[in-house]
């Protein structure tokens, strides 16, 4: 599970609940404005997407609650591996590999460079992928953020409701407190929901999916490589390029390390 998502939640109620305070709690609630807000953008979903999408809301807002890790050192080792095999009994020695390999999509590539498919080809094929993946994960954030614009907008109808009230009753001095404080509360619902929830979530897609693009990047210009008949070597230096320089630092370290310590025991 992605901790971080929930903990963002929580604390985003909790750091609101005390700043209102539990003592003034019962002032922050009204139910027309409840209705208007909850109800608006429940509607709002409805006009705006087909029923497929609004039965897979709740999959998709589930998304930024699992946990999915992209070790991209680690998929660099694995491409390596293959690219020692390839150089040493040629590509067609991948075949028996891949039925090992657990990750589709560089299956898909190591079986499309062992079937000797053009590498343009390769590429075109599986880009479109990479693209078709990026647009389908774009839309499910898409759909959380058209959520997070409609609610403050059904926020502000609320308080223009509210305020329209109010002043319909102007001769009673003694209602212009709580009508206005009424017409506010219904924008603070809109915030609350659009800033609370739907926007953090969808950015976080966005960010899920923006290093899932980066992943397979990284496969495809690893199996174009090894097509190639690149030095393996000269594949490991060229797909570092996609770690970041703190992580690439930590990993060298780590093998410097180890080779210290292989050193002292030889001694």
């Amino acid at each position: 599970m992605e901790i971080s998502t929930l903990i963002g939640i929580i604390g985003g109620a909790a750091v609101v609940l005390y700043g209102i305070g539990l003592d003034r709690l019962m002032g922050f609630y009204d139910r027309d404005s409840v209705f208007i807000v909850v109800g608006g953008v429940i509607t709002a979903i409805f006009t705006a997407n087909s029923m497929t999408n609004i039965k897979n809301l709740p999959k998709i807002m589930s998304m930024a609650f699992k946990k999915t890790e992209y070790d991209l050192q680690g998929m660099i080792a694995n491409i390596i591996e293959l690219a020692n095999i390839a150089r040493k009994d040629g590509l067609l020695a991948l075949d028996n590999k891949s039925r090992d390999i657990e990750d589709e999509f560089l299956k898909k590539g190591v079986m499309l460079v062992v079937d000797g498919t053009d590498p343009d080809l390769i590429r075109n094929i599986m880009e479109t992928e990479i693209m078709c993946m990026e647009d389908r994960h774009n839309g499910n954030a898409g759909i959380l953020y058209n959520i997070s614009s409609s609610a403050p907008a059904f926020g502000m109808i609320g308080t223009l409701v509210g305020l329209i009230n109010m002043l319909a009753n102007l001769a009673d001095s003694s209602t212009l407190g709580p009508a206005m404080s009424v017409a506010l509360v219904t924008t603070f619902y809109g915030s609350m929901i659009a800033n609370w929830i739907f926007t953090p979530m969808a950015n976080k897609l966005k960010a899920f999916t923006a290093v899932e693009v980066q992943y397979d990047a990284l496969i495809l210009e690893g199996l174009l490589s090894i097509q190639a008949g690149e030095n393996p070597r000269l594949i490991e230096e060229k797909l570092n390029s996609f770690i970041s320089n703190t992580e690439l630092a930590a990993k060298n370290g780590a093998e410097d390390k180890g080779k210290g310590s292989e050193a002292g025991a030889e001694a």
